[in-house]
């Protein structure tokens, strides 16, 4: 069965409802739960996306294939009481790229296997993104090269699970995980490219997978929005003007936004009228999540001096395995150390899952207790909190204080 949500948000736009769907792309146990609970206060699906490179048939960086991706979601899903047919999971990402190392033909039976992967998991959102150069190729694809790829790919699921899935089209998007840049500015998605994406992409599928076109309900743009370590690129709505205008030639099909993470409410209630239906977050999630852990430290740090410190073990973590933020974080000494722990790409996300670093958080909580905590002290370390404390809408303790960090930046989501 087709993920209904996703399947009607052409015809929700087109009506003038605004709707849009929050994409949550993170495998922090915490980040998930709380997303589920969000999405349970308001009676709708939660969208959960994992990429190519974080899951796949070989592990990707998690360890976890995408069945294996799929049972944890659902085991957080079943202790929190969500139902399982509300999660719509999702594939992000989904072609050679892990594998561009290798020549064409391997990487991309390797890529098929891993959309099979994903398909046979139950992935029923699965974006295809056969746009970059494998060994001994451009960087950058030609379109048609791009989109008869993507219909191997789509071939290839729907061989394994006939008419399930939904596609989504296109990679005209920020770097992921944010710039490593500082951002002057960032140019949208010309309409020419949108529909040229759009028109290769149709005559493809059209040509050798034609049911499978009608399941096509979105494509990534660059609608103007990014961050970086320090700043973050704003919607800006007139200079986005044009893109949004071509959505009127593009039957059928929604924007899809990435690195929406950090933008204000306003721009994203803006961005869901202009027809950016699918609106992804990722770092921002496990950024507020920081946040909260941060300032329950710094709690723990004043009531058990003696106690170990949070950030002190995190950045020793960081320092003994640096691939994962070393070609991201430039600067001195002093910037990099900055960088490491606040940066808005938040980098540290990848160190949560070691052990050292889930041992030093579960002492925390340990150490924290469900004993409530002194309402001075959330004004002091956990200021966004504390007028829900004082006014008894949130119980201060420690677990509640991860999970509404998160939902804070997913209720932001909601604005109308």
């Amino acid at each position: 069965m087709i993920a209904s949500p996703l399947s009607m948000l052409r015809a929700q736009y087109d009506k003038g409802q605004g709707q849009a769907l929050i994409s949550v792309c993170s495998a922090h146990p915490v980040v998930i739960e709380a997303a589920l609970l969000h999405a349970a206060s308001r009676n709708q699906s939660a969208m959960i996306e994992a990429t190519c490179n974080q899951v796949n048939q070989e592990g990707g960086y998690t360890g976890m294939t995408p069945e294996g991706f799929r049972d944890y979601v659902f085991g957080i899903a079943d202790r929190v009481g969500f139902a399982r047919e509300q999660v719509i999971l999702g594939g992000d990402h989904l072609g050679p790229n892990p594998w561009k190392s290798l020549p064409p033909e391997e990487a991309l039976q390797k890529a098929s296997d891993m959309i099979a992967a994903y398909a046979g998991a139950g992935f029923t959102k699965l974006h295809l993104d056969a746009s970059m150069g494998c060994k001994g190729e451009a960087a950058h694809l030609p379109d048609a090269v791009v989109a008869e790829r993507a219909v191997m790919l789509a071939r290839r699921a729907e061989t394994v699970a006939p008419g399930q899935a939904v596609y989504v089209i296109g990679t005209e998007i920020p770097t992921p995980g944010g710039a490593t840049e500082a951002l002057d500015h960032v140019v949208p998605t010309t309409p020419e490219a949108v529909r040229a994406t759009y028109a290769v992409h149709e005559a493809a599928f059209r040509a050798a997978l034609p049911e499978a076109w009608s399941r096509v309900i979105g494509i990534v743009v660059q609608p103007g929005v990014e961050f970086g370590h320090d700043d973050v690129a704003v919607y800006q709505p007139e200079a986005a003007r044009a893109l949004v205008a071509s959505l009127v030639d593009l039957p059928g099909l929604v924007f899809e936004a990435h690195s929406t993470d950090y933008q204000p409410g306003a721009s994203l209630a803006q961005l869901k009228r202009d027809g950016f239906c699918i609106l992804k977050v990722g770092p921002e999630l496990s950024f507020a999540l920081r946040e909260a852990l941060y300032g329950l430290d710094a709690i723990n740090q004043f009531r058990q001096p003696q106690a170990s410190s949070l950030i002190e073990i995190m950045e020793r973590v960081m320092l003994a395995a640096p691939a994962n933020w070393q070609s991201h974080y430039h600067g001195d000494a002093e910037e990099q150390r900055i960088l490491r722990h606040f940066s808005y790409s938040d980098r540290i996300r990848y160190y949560w899952p070691v052990p050292e670093a889930e041992k030093a958080v579960q002492d925390l909580m340990h150490s924290l207790g469900q004993d409530s905590l002194p309402e001075t002290m959330v004004s002091q370390y956990l200021p966004r909190f504390f007028e829900r404390v004082q006014a008894g809408a949130l119980a201060p303790e420690a677990g509640n204080f991860l999970i509404q960090s998160v939902r804070d930046v997913l209720d932001r989501y909601e604005t109308l």
